[in-house]
């Protein structure tokens, strides 16, 4: 596809994590192999895979998560056009996100980059974090 680097996440049920990413959160599916549980999406220019545990390939050798969450010490950073719309689905099916709302400013050498953003976990709890650009600003002081 277009992006040069795509996450492949290996989940428990590949089914219920499509419909987690596609119904929920507006991804949507560009191909997949059910054969293989696997499912390759696309959120505006974000991209990643899903690959069911025990169906097609899967990379073992201590590679394979062992215990839910999923991705322990990973986040990934999805850049949205606005918050709003995945916040009120998230809601509206009583999913609690794992980081409320917030404002941050991060150091970008000479600049702040901003960014409003959350996190919620996925149906393994991997960590997705959805954000809107704010824009630069000078380093205050």
């Amino acid at each position: 596809m277009s992006n040069t680097l795509v996450p492949e996440l290996a989940v428990s049920d590949w089914r219920r994590s499509k419909a987690f990413y596609c119904d929920l959160l507006g991804f949507c599916c560009v191909y997949e192999r059910p054969e293989e549980g696997f499912c390759y999406l696309r959120l505006g220019a974000a991209e990643l895979m899903l690959d069911q545990i025990g169906l097609g390939r899967s990379f073992d050798g201590g590679h394979l998560p062992e215990a839910y969450p999923f991705g322990r010490g990973m986040n990934l950073q999805i850049r949205v056009p606005a918050l709003l719309p995945l916040l009120e689905a998230l809601a509206a099916r009583d999913i609690a996100l794992f980081l409320p709302v917030e404002e941050k400013w991060y150091r970008a050498g000479t600049e702040e980059s901003g960014n409003r953003q959350f996190l919620v976990a996925d149906p393994d709890g991997y960590l997705l974090r959805f954000f809107e650009d704010l824009g630069r600003r000078p380093l205050p002081g």
